[in-house]
C-alpha cells in the first residue's frame, strides 16, 4: 500500500510523513520579509490559528501554545501542541525564525520523549515533532536525526510565495530531471 496517495476524495493519511509538509507557506501571516523574533512569528500564527490549521492540513486539532514541560526542576514551552485526530498523536511544534541547528533536533527529540512517557494515553500513537525552520540544512538534518527513533521532521516555511517566474523555472528544471 502506497502512503499519501490522492484519493478522489482527499488524500489518505496512514502515516507521519502523510501530514508532514515542506515546505509551508505562511503569506497569510503578512510577515515583512525582514528579521523578526520568534515570539512574533509564534503570536501571529496564533492568531490566524484558522489559516494556520489549513496550512497545517486534515486532522489537526489545536491544544495549547507555549505548552511547559518540568523536568527535574527546569521547564522547557514547546511552542505549539496540537493532537493529530486521524494519526491519534500529538504533534508538537517548535518554530525558528533562522536555520535549524542540531541543539534545536535534539531539544525537540526531548520534547517526544518527555511526551511517549508523560502525555501520552494508552491508545495514543508516537508523538510527532516538527521543528519548522526559515531554512533547513540538509546534510545536518540527516546527521542530527539519525539514529533517532521518534517521528521528528525538520520542515521549512517561507513568508510568500515565489515570483511566478521562479515558479515556471522551477517546474521547467523538474520536468528536464524526471525526463533526463
Amino acid at each position: 500500500m502506497k502512503f499519501g496517495v490522492l484519493l478522489k476524495d482527499g488524500q489518505r493519511i496512514e502515516s507521519a510523513r502523510d501530514v508532514v509538509k515542506d515546505p509551508y507557506v505562511f503569506e497569510f501571516l503578512d510577515l515583512p520579509d525582514r528579521n523578526y523574533r520568534e515570539s512574533e512569528l509564534e503570536n501571529r500564527l496564533i492568531a490566524e490559528l484558522e489559516k494556520f490549521l489549513l496550512e497545517l492540513g486534515k486532522g489537526f486539532a489545536f491544544i495549547g501554545q507555549q505548552y511547559r514541560i518540568t523536568l527535574n526542576n527546569t521547564h522547557f514551552f514547546v511552542d505549539l501542541v496540537f493532537y493529530h485526530r486521524i494519526l491519534k498523536c500529538f504533534v508538537l511544534i517548535d518554530l525558528k525564525t533562522r536555520s535549524v541547528s542540531h541543539q534545536d533536533i535534539g531539544q525537540m527529540n526531548m520534547y517526544l520523549n518527555y511526551f511517549r512517557a508523560e502525555e501520552n494515553m494508552e491508545d495514543d500513537n508516537e508523538p510527532i515533532g516538527i521543528v519548522l525552520a526559515r531554512d533547513k540544512d540538509e546534510i545536518l538534518v540527516e546527521y542530527a536525526t539519525g539514529g533517532i527513533s521518534n517521528q521528528l521532521f525538520v520542515s521549512r516555511y517561507q513568508l510568500y510565495l515565489p515570483d511566478p517566474e521562479v515558479l515556471k523555472q522551477e517546474l521547467r528544471r523538474l520536468l528536464e530531471v524526471n525526463d533526463g
